[in-house]
């Protein structure tokens, strides 16, 4: 009976591997023709001066992190941390950095895997590298007793929201959440993000199965492509565009699947999201996230997209009033 048992629960495991191993061969990336689900128009920069990271921080394993810094002059100020969205890297940030620098010593890294010096363009080594990468990023520029503010946009919101309920969670006194990710089934998701995304769904189910039983060798698969509009890809910079994702790098950039124990974790927070954002229902945030916390603050602005939200001066106001508080 035992061994009818056991022979029985062996099979089940072989046929539900197998199944997940069909199903991500039965799926491969697609030459995916640029897009224009995403206006990245008052994104990119015309300067032909626009700074590269002036700075690099090592990494617990030895990858040199590329960052831009803004210092405050105020030696009382917090540290901020801004990370990027999808597909991008920290230049999003610069003007709103300038601006933020007189109430914040503010840092901006390239995430791995992206930017001008990205290590494997689109990969990262493992689940929870970018998580280790900011706690590393803190831990070497935070002075002592200085107040850590993360923030984030897009999928960089939602690395800010797995990061407070992960193990470095207590690292952070506050968090910036700019129309930030939080899972393709929450009730702030428009389909495939506006148009913006092409999941390749057989792989990441296949995927999913495996690392239920903690096999991760296809982890560095691609799982996920974006629609990055062709001035972008045919700019000044566009070979600093990351177009797709793998499955170890895809599943660090976004909270949890149980999404809302992560957002329940945040410290006290402002979200600020664009009332004609094209890849999430701002309108949606407040009553998804405010079922399971009450440190959030939230600003809707009106006729402001997804990425520009980021430099509208209603958010930009919001956030220094916020960032004042420490």
């Amino acid at each position: 009976m035992i061994r009818r048992v056991l022979t029985f629960f062996i099979t089940s495991i072989v046929i539900t591997l197998g199944i997940a191993v069909v199903l991500i061969l039965s799926q491969r990336p697609v030459n995916l023709p640029a897009g224009e689900g995403l206006d990245f128009t008052n994104t990119l920069t015309g300067d032909a001066d626009a700074p590269q990271p002036q700075t690099s921080v090592k990494m617990r394993d030895g990858y040199d992190a590329q960052v831009r810094r803004y210092p405050s002059d105020d030696t009382n100020a917090p540290l901020l941390v801004l990370v990027h969205g999808s597909g991008w890297h920290g230049l999003q940030f610069d003007t709103v950095a300038r601006d933020f620098s007189t109430v914040a010593d503010v840092v901006v890294p390239d995430l791995r895997g992206h930017g001008e010096k990205p290590g494997v363009r689109g990969d990262i080594a493992y689940v929870g590298q970018f998580e280790d990468d900011l706690a590393d990023l803190i831990a070497e520029l935070c002075k002592p007793d200085q107040k850590v503010i993360l923030g984030g946009h897009s999928s960089g919101g939602g690395l800010v929201v797995r990061f407070a309920g992960g193990q470095h969670g207590a690292l952070i006194d506050g968090a910036v959440l700019l129309a930030p990710f939080l899972k393709h089934n929450a009730p702030t998701m428009r389909d495939n993000s506006g148009g913006w995304s092409h999941p390749l769904m057989r792989r990441i189910i296949g995927l999913g199965i495996l690392n239920t039983f903690r096999v991760r060798a296809l982890n560095y698969l691609t799982i996920i492509q974006f629609r990055m509009p062709q001035a972008v890809m045919d700019g000044s910079l566009g070979h600093t565009a990351t177009t797709a994702y793998s499955y170890r790098l895809n599943t660090s950039f976004a909270p949890r699947s149980n999404y809302l124990a992560d957002v329940a974790a945040l410290p006290p927070f402002v979200l600020v999201a664009g009332a004609q954002d094209e890849a999430f229902r701002a309108a949606m945030f407040e009553p998804t996230m405010s079922d399971v916390t009450d440190k959030g603050s939230y600003v809707i602005v009106e006729e402001v997209n997804h990425l520009d939200i980021i430099s509208a001066p209603e958010a930009v106001t919001a956030i220094k009033g916020f960032l004042n508080d420490f």
